[in-house]
């Protein structure tokens, strides 16, 4: 007799989440389990809503239908919000930037003692920061002040961490080391739940791939997620290459430009 899988309760689960902003609307009847450890990957042109998805399910913006479960509570949530969207010129040392995520711990108006810099510190050096403490953020590389918030995140006990766009703007060496490090956090037990317009890297760093225009195109499987007539519903004209029903070299900027391997320009 083969034994039951033993179930799999989500740590995260939506159901048919509707948000609009005044007349447009920004998600549609949004459903989906996010199961502990699942490592996945949220793709979409821009304006798809992968954003407004991460910021509803840490509670940043509020929806007009549908819920939102998180298993326990909030605070196993750690969120990394866009580069652009963080004032990296405010004067504070990479180790309190990390401690001030433990204000709930700590409380407000008191100061953190000696079990919050510990923390700190030891969520600095999983994210390979341990000698960065003293810095200023702002004199941090991209790639690091990423780091920073994913250290932060760990420091308040997360366990689900959600990452906007974390992969905008650094270098390909940046954005290996991250990985290298959010592919370690995952096999310690992290759950991921990624947006990018890296569709090569969604395919092939990723358990599993969101596709998603205002709703939800494909969830599964990188394999069962890039298919001709998922892409071509999720970016229309703009994917151009294909080998067989897999993308062969399709490159997407900011502005959802794409070009093919040869360099052209395609509208």
């Amino acid at each position: 007799m083969i034994a039951a899988e033993p179930l799999r309760i989500p740590v995260i689960a939506v159901r048919n989440l509707t948000i609009s902003y005044g007349a447009n609307s920004a998600l549609e009847d949004i459903s989906l389990d996010v199961i502990p450890g699942d490592r996945i990957a949220i793709i979409g042109p821009n304006g798809a809503g992968k954003s407004t998805l991460l910021k509803a399910v840490v509670g940043l913006v509020s929806f007009q239908q549908g819920a939102i479960t998180v298993a326990g509570d909030r605070r196993r949530l750690g969120y990394v919000p866009q580069h652009e969207n963080v004032d990296w010129n405010f004067p504070v040392s990479v180790l309190d930037a990390v401690i001030m995520g433990m204000w709930q711990e700590v409380g407000w108006f008191r100061r953190p003692g000696r079990s919050q810099a510990a923390k700190a510190l030891e969520a600095l050096d999983r994210v390979g920061l341990s000698e960065f403490g003293k810095r200023q953020v702002g004199e941090l590389s991209g790639g690091q002040r990423r780091r920073v918030f994913i250290a932060r995140a760990l420091a308040q006990q997360a366990d689900i961490l959600l990452l906007d766009e974390p992969f905008s703007g650094v270098d390909i060496a940046a954005e290996s080391d991250l990985m290298v490090i959010l592919r370690r956090l995952n096999s310690e037990g992290i759950t991921l739940l990624l947006s990018t317009h890296d569709l090569e890297l969604a395919r092939e760093q990723f358990d599993k791939v969101l596709a998603l225009r205002r709703k939800v195109i494909a969830f599964g499987s990188p394999k069962t997620v890039f298919t001709r007539d998922h892409l071509a519903e999720l970016y229309g004209k703009r994917v151009i290459a294909y080998e067989g029903d897999m993308p062969a070299e399709v490159f997407i900027d900011e502005h959802g430009c794409c070009e093919d391997h040869e360099g052209h320009q395609h509208p």
